[in-house]
């Protein structure tokens, strides 16, 4: 190994060697934690794309799917409770293919491939089965496709064609969906279910489609085809008149201040009617036209005919001829059919009661109040709509309730974001305190050792030379020397001074004496102060 490298980890194998107990501690804690993150980071930079493979697969799909993956020991991963495999995008492909050529996944009705299979012998029966099951298969395949659907089955019910029925009977569908975790479908995706379903199929109206959900709610009713039914219908109505009463109500009177309540009674019935009108053609020429004449010749008769009294009057016509003519016109008439079909939902009637808080309502009459519900609900007295509005005191004691519970939710709310705060607060602590009083107590014993070396240049002057700077000869010489005992641990009084002493031997004595007199005065403090003198020489 080169002598620079040797030096360097030499040079920090020194550094590391003066470290206190607390300072090894932090520099381990930091090494692990940059170790970790170097790991985390580049097992993360390392880890594949995962893309989806397949999706929306049966639960023996997916099975089969899996067990292909391990045996080609690709890594993969599931998701959409096993509905969805993941493989690394790198192999997506390839697995496809290979998933392909073992004909998976394999589950599913089939749609049009099922005609593939059919041969020659096969019957009619058997073939408007097949083709039905076709039908189903595709149509659940395209319903899948949906946003929000997992899943979907689909089940039609078609009547066969005869000559010798007289009245036909309608298709009908049955469609079960699976929509993805707790989500629901919307409105306008069950319509489009419903027209999506009813268009695949000759002759299916869209109001004989049911549709139905994992859960069990009827989405589509079969026979009344809004979705929802005519009680939907009948809510959505009363919600929709209390709603704008409501908002005229709380501008005039405040919001809080009026309640307002509608029932709609809803037609349930399906009708339907025929009207025929004729009205003669203006200035058509008829479309037909027979004119018979009868004439008849005959012998004069003297006797001619009875008058008064039953006496013979003789007849002016003496030859007896006589003619007749009759015309016969068929004339163009303008024929007018008007066929009109009501479904259920009409409405029949409607009932608006409306209750003001009389100190609210300020110089508002009631005549007034009602005139302004009856615009805004829509009233219609000759359908037979009834309306009341009336003023009353308002209980508080709902108000008050409603207030507390707000109180009480608001007090909860913040009792939660202090318990919060606590928590955080508390893990910050634990987390800093350690660290603060691991550098205070750094920053102490730095600073206590500053005032020993301090404290003792002052009593003794310079610091001797370290040991290590010593050569063999001088330990060795200081080895054999004599050892003296201090002179400020005997408690003999003080010498007298000589006559006439070197000045060296003068600070010497004046350095014992002050010496002895911290030793008398503090002996706690001066045992601390040489404890700490021989730590730091011996970590020299």
């Amino acid at each position: 190994m080169p002598q620079a490298v040797t030096n360097v980890f030499q040079r920090i194998g020194r550094v590391i060697a003066g470290f206190t107990l607390a300072q090894r501690t932090i520099a381990i804690i930091g090494v692990a934690v940059l170790a970790l993150g170097i790991v985390a980071l580049s097992s993360w930079l390392t880890r594949p794309t995962y893309t989806p493979l397949f999706s929306g697969m049966s639960a023996s799909d997916a099975n089969a799917v899996v067990e292909q993956l391990r045996s080609s020991s690709v890594p993969y991963e599931l998701a959409d409770g096993g509905a969805t495999v993941l493989v690394p995008e790198k192999d997506v492909y390839d697995q496809r293919l290979a998933a392909a050529s073992a004909g998976l996944p394999g589950a599913g009705s089939g749609g049009y491939s099922l005609l593939d299979d059919m041969g020659v012998t096969t019957s009619e029966f058997q073939q408007s089965v097949t083709y039905k099951r076709a039908i189903e298969g595709e149509l659940a395949a395209t319903i899948s496709s949906i946003k929000g659907v997992t899943a979907a089955s689909v089940q039609l019910a078609i009547p066969e064609e005869s000559v010798f029925v007289s009245e036909t009977v309608d298709p009908t569908a049955s469609v079960f969906v699976e929509t993805s975790g707790s989500s629901t479908l919307s409105a306008k995706q069950v319509e489009a279910i419903v027209h999506l379903t009813s268009a695949a199929v000759s002759g299916m109206k869209p109001e004989n489609v049911a549709v139905v959900d994992q859960s069990g709610q009827t989405l589509s009713a079969a026979g009344v085809g809004a979705v929802g039914g005519v009680d939907q219908q009948a809510n959505d109505y009363e919600a929709r008149v209390t709603a704008s009463v409501q908002q005229m109500l709380d501008t005039v009177v405040g919001p809080g201040n009026a309640t307002v309540t509608v029932v709609a009674e809803i037609d349930r019935s399906v009708n339907e009617r025929v009207d025929e009108t004729y009205t003669p053609a203006e200035g058509a020429p008829p479309l037909s036209e027979q004119t018979r004449t009868d004439r008849q010749n005959g012998s004069s008769s003297n006797a001619g005919v009875l008058g008064p009294d039953n006496i013979a009057v003789p007849s002016a016509d003496g030859d007896g001829t006589s003619e007749s003519t009759e015309t016969s016109k068929t004339n163009a008439v303008n024929k007018s059919t008007q066929s009109t079909s009501t479904p259920a939902g009409n409405l029949l009637r409607q009932s608006v009661s409306v209750a003001v808080d009389a100190g609210a309502g300020g110089d508002l009459s009631t005549a007034q109040l009602t005139d302004l519900v009856e615009t805004a609900a829509g009233i219609d007295t000759e359908r037979g709509d009834a309306i009341s509005v009336e003023l009353v005191s308002f209980s508080q004691t709902s108000s008050e309730a409603a207030q507390a519970a707000l109180q009480a939710a608001k007090d909860a709310e913040g009792a939660e974001r202090q318990a919060l705060l606590l928590n955080t607060v508390i893990i910050a602590a634990a987390i800093a305190i350690p660290l603060i009083a691991g550098l205070a107590a750094l920053i102490m014993r730095s600073r206590r050792r500053s005032s020993a070396a301090t404290e003792f240049d002052q009593l003794f002057g310079d610091r001797p030379p370290a040991l290590s700077v010593l050569d063999a000869g001088a330990t060795a010489a200081i080895d054999q020397s004599p050892t003296t005992p201090l002179a400020f641990l005997e408690t003999a009084p003080d010498p007298e001074p000589e006559p006439d002493p070197e000045p060296a031997q003068v600070s010497l004595e004046r350095r014992r004496a002050e010496i002895d007199s911290l030793t008398r005065q503090d002996p706690k403090r001066t045992a601390e102060l040489l404890r700490t003198l021989i730590d730091d020489r011996q970590q020299v």
